[in-house]
């Protein structure tokens, strides 16, 4: 069977960079300059395994994020990882979205490329961290969904088991197709692309679809149609009281236990 394959990436600030992150105190928002951005993590688990399936039962995988211009970097290294296609929303309009007014652009945006047979989400965002996106995402399209996925089995051409990964174990969950599912790093090994597929990538077209190209209100899309906002921003102080107990061990042991019992804590 051949399946139609969408995975939805973002492009994010790299987390080796995070300690250079600082907010901005008037708009709430992270400042970026200077940060060199990479592909969300996890969301490079969902394109190997979009990869692997299609590779499984052949297809087509189409990655769509909504970003920037440049998030194209992010989708140009997808297609060098060997999707077949990408496809960009970037609109000023859709600027500033929180979770919801980021689903439903993706969703409408998945309309538009018309039959779809899986969706792979990460499981969350290092910048963001929500984990709404996906379930969101699949809401909107009126499709099952399963978070948390470390591994996936096909049953038949319309139904596939997933685990689910819970506190101290994991569930099993049947679904049919179509469905959406968000992974976490057990899942794959992503792999690497070649010096050669990273050059034939820089030349391969990548769609740009505006608000638009999609039919959507500039009132329900950015940070106009966001439900959430940020409306403030604080840095948090951490003061502790510090104490330095000198002597043998047996000494420090015991006065420590006296100090604390003084205090409170024992």
């Amino acid at each position: 069977m051949a399946l139609e394959i969408v995975v939805c990436i973002k492009q994010v600030p790299d987390p080796e960079q995070f300690s250079k992150i600082t907010l901005d105190p008037v708009k709430g928002t992270i400042r970026r300059e200077g940060i060199p951005s990479v592909i969300n993590p996890l969301d490079k688990h969902a394109i190997e395994e979009a990869l692997l399936i299609r590779e499984k039962f052949s297809g087509r995988v189409t990655a769509i994020s909504m970003g920037p211009p440049q998030a194209k970097e992010a989708l140009q290294e997808a297609l060098a990882m060997g999707v077949d296609e990408a496809v960009l929303l970037c609109d000023r309009a859709l600027a500033g979205a929180d979770t919801w007014a980021t689903a439903y652009p993706l969703a409408e945006a998945i309309k538009k490329l018309g039959k779809f047979d899986i969706i792979l989400c990460g499981n969350e965002t290092v910048d963001g961290a929500t984990a709404q996106v996906g379930p969101q995402l699949a809401e909107f399209l009126n499709i099952p969904h399963v978070t948390n996925v470390t591994a996936i089995e096909f049953t038949s051409e319309k139904s596939w088991n997933v685990r689910r990964a819970i506190e101290r174990g994991y569930m099993k969950v049947a679904l049919e197709l179509p469905s959406l599912i968000t992974v976490l790093k057990d899942i794959n090994q992503p792999r690497l692309p070649s010096v050669i597929a990273i050059m034939e990538a820089a030349g391969r077209e990548i769609r740009s679809w505006g608000c638009g190209d999609m039919c959507l209100a500039e009132n329900v899309v950015g940070l106009v149609g966001s439900p959430t906002q940020v409306v403030g921003t604080f840095e948090q102080e951490v003061k502790r009281a510090r104490e330095i107990i000198r002597g043998s061990e047996a000494e420090v042991a015991k006065k420590a236990v006296k100090r604390l019992k003084e205090l409170g804590a024992l």
